[in-house]
């Protein structure tokens, strides 16, 4: 992976500060109503403190940038959307842990295990289990709402590009979950999902936030979606490979946990495409729980036999191609070049 941008680090520490300071107060807040609601407060601040790469303020930030802005500005409605955009992040996170069954998010125990394993240990009234889901939900709201409160007072125009971010991500998650659930393995549902649950949310749409904080046009906009969408289609499909072939050390999650919860990834779906009888025997256990290394190690290898791991590598390289042929028109200059630096850092990574 190559050295993390500067522009990003200087992003991430004004971003960071946002977020100490408004969970902070969050925190001494209800911690003084009920001991009892420390813990579960605390844990957004614990999830945005562990990680993150501040991805998505980075690019509302040159989304801002490309309609105008100046980037020596670091505007406080930039920043404060870009926290905004982190404690939605935030509540995605808590509520895929929950889906997913995840024991691990950035190397720690996820949030509903955490709370789970309270109940079990205190000997407390009830399912453990669905204590621990439902803790784990509810924090995953609260962040949601702590996000929704930074984006109050902002123009209409950035108002309803959150809204709809909102509402894609969730369709996105929807289509993942139904897809899982139905062993549907074909490209266009794979791809249908890497676009909503991740392209438009990650890249796309952050950027429209910037420059909607400017005033863009309709013309600006539009070659933001042109890098936005496949950048966002690639950073997603580098997910998916991490997925089934990253080192947990390095990513901070199991794995293998993609193919044991089936999901429905452009790197599965061309595997699937592409296998002959034998390799469809194997992939046939993608979805199966009790998945050994054994097990994962056959399919990985099938993956790779298949072609479907260089076919996806293709499809990452034209995607990061396209986004970056999108600069060169009406965005300003000042944002090209991080812009095409991010395109490049966003993929080329291991976690």
């Amino acid at each position: 992976m190559g050295a993390t941008p500067e522009s990003l680090t200087a992003i991430a520490q004004r971003v960071d500060g946002c977020l100490e300071s408004v969970l902070d107060g969050e925190v001494r807040r209800w911690e003084a109503l009920d001991g009892d609601l420390s813990d579960p407060v605390n844990e957004v601040l614990r999830l945005v403190r562990s990680g993150g790469k501040r991805l998505r303020p980075a690019f509302c930030h040159w989304g801002f940038v490309a309609a105008g802005g100046d980037d020596g500005e670091m505007d406080e409605a930039v920043v404060a959307s870009g926290a905004a955009l982190e404690l939605l992040h935030a509540q995605a996170l808590f509520h895929d842990d929950v889906i997913d069954d995840s024991d691990s998010r950035r190397g720690a125990p996820t949030a509903h295990r955490v709370f789970t394993d309270r109940h079990r240990t205190a000997g407390w009234l009830g399912e453990s289990r669905r204590f621990g889901d439902g803790m784990a939900i509810l924090i995953g709201d609260l962040a949601g709402v702590f996000a929704d409160r930074l984006m109050t007072g902002v123009p209409s125009e950035t108002k309803a590009i959150w809204d709809e971010m909102r509402i894609e991500v969730n369709l996105g998650q929807m289509l993942d979950v139904l897809g899982s659930a139905s062993g549907d393995r074909t490209i266009e549902r794979a791809e249908r999902v890497c676009r909503y649950k991740s392209a438009k949310y990650s890249i796309e749409r952050p950027l429209h936030l910037g420059a909607s904080l400017r005033g863009a046009s309709d013309q600006v906009m539009q070659a933001l979606s042109a890098y936005g969408l496949p950048l966002g289609e690639a950073f997603q499909m580098r997910d998916d490979v991490m997925g089934v072939f990253g080192d947990p050390e390095v990513t901070g999650k199991p794995v293998g946990d993609d193919l044991r919860e089936a999901k429905p990834t452009p790197l599965v779906a061309r595997a699937v495409a592409r296998a002959d009888r034998s390799q469809a025997e194997v992939l046939r256990m993608i979805g199966q729980a009790d998945l050994t290394p054994s097990d994962i190690s056959s399919i990985q290898e099938v993956i790779i036999a298949t072609g479907a791991l260089d076919e996806l590598e293709g499809a990452i390289d034209d995607r990061v191609r396209r986004a970056v042929d999108a600069l060169d028109g009406v965005i300003s200059a000042q944002a090209v070049a991080p812009l095409t630096e991010l395109a490049s850092f966003i993929v080329d990574r291991a976690n």
